[in-house]
């Protein structure tokens, strides 16, 4: 084995552009799966351990206490499939008053589900009681807030604080607690809860088969059948729950995956390509090997370690560096984020670098296997006699019939070249086609997520927001009401659009959420630009919601539900239209609506789009000037995702570029060895060097033409594919404007992207050969 290594250990040395290849795709690779790998597992794993610890509600179900008695629900418990329940809990929602939200951080006006419940524990949905103690007498109130630094006994902590909530007395806040189950805002003592006249149930479920959401729906239909008709009003499943977790970062898995697979594709071409074209220009060195005793076994190890020793260390330092890269990328991608009810710290599992760390060298010795296995067969006389592969006649037939077309002989000559190696030929072929391919991807990807960028931030639609002081932040009130406010800003120099944006707090009839409603007065044609699906609202019964909200209450367009407010007020809309983008608790709706939950209810911040050419700084100062209650903010942020997205695409991009720019080069480079007295030949009888360097050049960019024709319907099929994984893994919704990226011009870029790949990696060494001279060449042979 020592004799196997030191043989190893030479030729890694004395095949120092091959090990770089190697070494260098390898790393590549690796950094990308582990990007890729971690974030699919930071999007699930988390979230998996702490519901299993915390022995998480497979549903929450929501039941009208006018319909349907505790003790009827309690049977409820004894049904088939039913593994484990806790409850009834009786549920009250309660209006949370600006004033006391104020003093609670992290908590906004509005509906309040509080549940009464004597501890915090139990065989379903164990809270995490992480601050303070649990509500056991009259007037205590635990808060359902996320145990961020400060918040349990750090300043910002609410413990101690009292809540007055109307028609009560004070209540206090003697706990902070988090629910897995996301199952209700606070918690009161069972004694407590009759005094906020709770008017539904709450059951917690646990059962035998969970896994898919049509197991939960068969197993929570058997639970509740007997019961009064309508007197289940909701039911939540945990695998929703998962999925909004989880939404954020699976934006980015598919189309990181997908460059991890193009990696290491690439990979096992080019190690192939490299061993191959080893084992050819090294017939000489083989033999001498096995008449020195090697086995055609330790050869075929020789050849193994050779490439196992750059693959390990590439991967080694791409993981190391994937390790880097993914944690700055896992804070942009979880930063707001719905992590905070279940407290998940977004970490990447060893399992990630274990695999990838070991499993790329291991892919990159079965590549490199089959072309090994020919140096076994070899007899060690045949193998010094050679010297090299002998190149096939193939070619001489290609190179004659090329002679006869009116092209100059460097020209006819190169593209000729690769049919004496069609096997080499086709390595390189199919490592261009994955570098185009990975080009065409990533240009149709960073254009759809260009255009997402600017329809979901506005861009060229809304140039200035104005808000409205308010008081309580210790603001200058505007002298204008609401409805002056919009006419004044729409009557100022170069204001084309106008349109006042007011929120609202309310909940879907039966959930225990908060559901924030923006109302749109005015301007409404101004933000349409971001309706991926369905139509935009035309009266007060119609809502449009984005797709994380659509996922999260399982609900399609045509839908219709009731939104109820703090005071009691209530009215059935209907789903129109989805939004490309949003929060999984907002929708928008017609201003009617929000006035008809909220009377009264006032804009707080008007959206103005200026005229082509205006000057933004000096519509900001006219603002200021007309009414100093009013605070414009010039609109120039942008989509996060979006550049994460463009940004990451193109640096992975240009680094498989090169990496599939270095095998052609590694291609070149094994032509020129064993033609060196083809190239000697020809120079002797007037090839010039430039000629000798075009032939070569040619050669490859002939390949690199056919692998850009070939390498753009697969790069075209793989941006399809990871654009609907991402609409449904994120739940995004692209309209079909951001999907038509395709156009005879940049696809013919692309198609050239092939020849200049090939180009890039061939000039070098061609340039080297034919600076080679006549006598040199020929006295080494």
């Amino acid at each position: 084995m020592s004799a196997v290594w030191r043989a190893s250990r030479a030729a890694v040395r004395r095949r120092r552009l091959q090990t770089s290849v190697i070494g260098a795709v390898v790393l590549v690779s690796s950094m990308a799966l582990v990007v890729a790998l971690g974030l699919l597992d930071v999007a699930s794993g988390p979230f998996d351990r702490l519901f299993g610890q915390a022995r998480g509600a497979h549903v929450v179900a929501t039941f009208d206490a006018a319909k349907v008695s505790g003790a009827q629900l309690a049977r409820t418990a004894h049904r088939p499939g039913v593994r484990a329940w806790a409850g009834p809990f009786p549920e009250a929602v309660v209006d949370l008053p600006q004033n006391a939200a104020s003093e609670m951080p992290g908590m906004g006006p509005g509906p309040l589900t509080v549940v009464g419940r004597a501890q915090p524990g139990g065989p379903v949905d164990r809270l995490d009681l992480f601050a303070g103690h649990w509500a056991t007498g009259r007037d205590q109130i635990v808060l359902a807030l996320p145990d961020a630094p400060g918040m349990g006994n750090g300043p910002y902590s609410p413990i101690g604080k009292r809540i007055q909530l109307p028609g009560l007395a004070p209540m206090t806040v003697v706990g902070l607690a988090s629910s897995v189950s996301g199952s209700a805002q606070a918690w009161v003592s069972p004694q407590q809860i009759a005094a906020l006249h709770p008017t539904t149930y709450q059951m917690l479920y646990r059962f035998d088969q969970a896994a898919t959401a049509r197991q939960i729906t068969a197993d929570t239909a058997a639970a509740t059948a007997g019961l009064p008709s309508g007197s289940l009003l909701a039911d939540q499943s945990y695998l929703t729950l998962k999925a909004q977790v989880a939404a954020q970062p699976n934006a980015f898995v598919p189309f990181l995956m997908a460059f991890g697979i193009l990696g290491l594709l690439v990979a096992v071409l080019i190690v192939g390509n490299v061993v191959s074209g080893a084992v050819v220009s090294g017939f000489r060195h083989i033999g001498v090997l096995k008449s020195l005793g090697f086995t055609p076994n330790q050869v075929v190890a020789v050849y193994l370690v050779m490439v196992c020793v750059p693959a390990a260390a590439g991967s080694a330092v791409g993981t190391a560096l994937g390790a880097a890269v993914a944690r700055p990328l896992l804070h942009q991608v979880f930063n707001g984020a719905d992590l905070a009810m279940v407290n998940v710290t977004p970490t990447i599992g060893s399992w990630v670098y274990a695999s990838t760390a070991l499993g790329m060298p291991a892919v990159v010795v079965l590549a490199a296997l089959i072309p090994a296995l020919r140096a076994h067969r070899l007899s060690a006389a045949r193998a010094i006699s050679a010297g090299s592969a002998p190149a096939g006649g193939r070619g001489l037939a290609v190179q004659r019939w090329l002679s006869g077309v009116r092209l100059p002989r460097s020209v006819s000559l190169g593209l000729g070249l690769p049919c004496a190696r069609p096997g080499r030929a086709l390595l390189t072929v199919s490592a261009v086609l994955l570098g185009v391919a990975t080009v065409t991807f990533a240009t149709g990807l960073s254009a759809t997520m260009i255009s997402y960028g600017d329809a979901v931030e506005g861009a060229g639609r809304t140039q200035v927001i104005v808000w409205r002081g308010e008081a309580r932040f210790g603001q200058t009130v505007p002298r204008h009401g609401d409805a002056a406010t919009q006419t004044l800003l729409r009557r100022l120099p170069h204001a084309a659009d106008v349109s006042a944006v007011g929120y609202a707090n309310v909940r879907l009839l039966g959930k225990s959420q908060d559901v924030a409603i923006e109302g749109d007065r005015g301007g409404r044609s101004a933000l349409q630009d971001d309706l991926a699906r369905g139509r935009w609202m035309r009266g007060s019964d119609e809502v449009v919601a984005s797709g994380r909200f659509l996922a999260k209450y399982g609900l399609r367009l045509g839908d219709s539900f009731v939104l109820a407010a703090a005071n009691g007020r209530q009215e059935r809309v209907t789903l129109v239209g989805e939004a490309m983008s949003g929060p999984s608790d907002w929708m928008r709706a017609d201003w009617a609506t929000v006035t008809a939950l909220t009377p009264g209810a006032q804009a707080n911040q008007y959206w103005v789009r200026l005229t082509p050419g205006s000057d933004v700084g000096a519509y900001m100062k006219a603002v200021r000037a007309v009414d100093p209650g009013l605070h414009p903010d010039a609109k120039t942020s942008v989509n996060a995702g979006a550049v994460t997205v463009i940004s990451s695409a193109t640096v992975l991009t240009v680094m498989l570029s090169v990496v599939a720019a270095m095998g052609v080069f590694n291609t070149v480079v094994l032509s020129a060895r064993e033609r060196r007295r083809d190239l000697g030949m020809l120079k002797s009888i007037g090839m010039t060097p430039r000629q000798v360097t075009v032939m070569m050049v040619v050669s490859m960019a002939g390949l690199g033409l056919l692998g850009g024709l070939l390498g753009l319907p697969l790069g075209v099929a793989a941006y399809r594919v990871v654009v609907r994984m991402t609409e449904r893994s994120a739940h995004l919704a692209f309209p079909d404007r951001m999907l038509d990226v395709w156009h005879p011009g940049s696809m013919a870029l692309q198609a050239l992207a092939g020849v200049a790949i090939a180009a890039l990696g061939a000039v070098i060494p061609a340039r080297a050969a034919a600076r080679q001279t006549i006598a040199r060449v020929l006295h080494t042979e």
